[in-house]
């Protein structure tokens, strides 16, 4: 009698710890913009929004506008002209054309 209560005691409590164990473990995936056509234009023209004047990074313009056409022709042709314009406006008005072109290249919410 003694032993079938145990062994019942023993059940409850393994069933008990089963139940009871945490759920699984969760983790942050980091997801890389290594893939990501206009991770470079989008850092490129932060760095313009916030004043910073244009460099020779101008010269990779056309290479940045190709690796975009590849994925997006559409952002692809906003962001070459947004780059022509960049380098045609007068210092004090890239900051604000720089984040204006940021939002038309911005990706899609969906």
């Amino acid at each position: 009698m003694f032993r079938t209560c145990y062994l019942f005691l023993g059940l409850g409590l393994a069933v008990a710890l089963v139940g009871c164990t945490p759920g699984p473990k969760e983790e942050n995936i980091k997801v890389s913009t290594a893939n990501d056509p206009l991770f470079q234009p989008r850092s490129v023209l932060e760095r313009y929004a916030q004043g910073q004047p244009l460099g020779s990074e101008v010269t990779s313009f056309p290479k940045m506008v190709e690796d975009v056409r590849k994925v997006d022709p559409k952002r692809a042709e906003i962001l070459e002209k947004g780059f022509e314009d960049l380098q045609k406006a007068p210092p004090n008005a890239r900051a604000a054309k720089a984040k204006a072109l940021l939002q038309q290249i911005q990706p899609s919410q969906t």
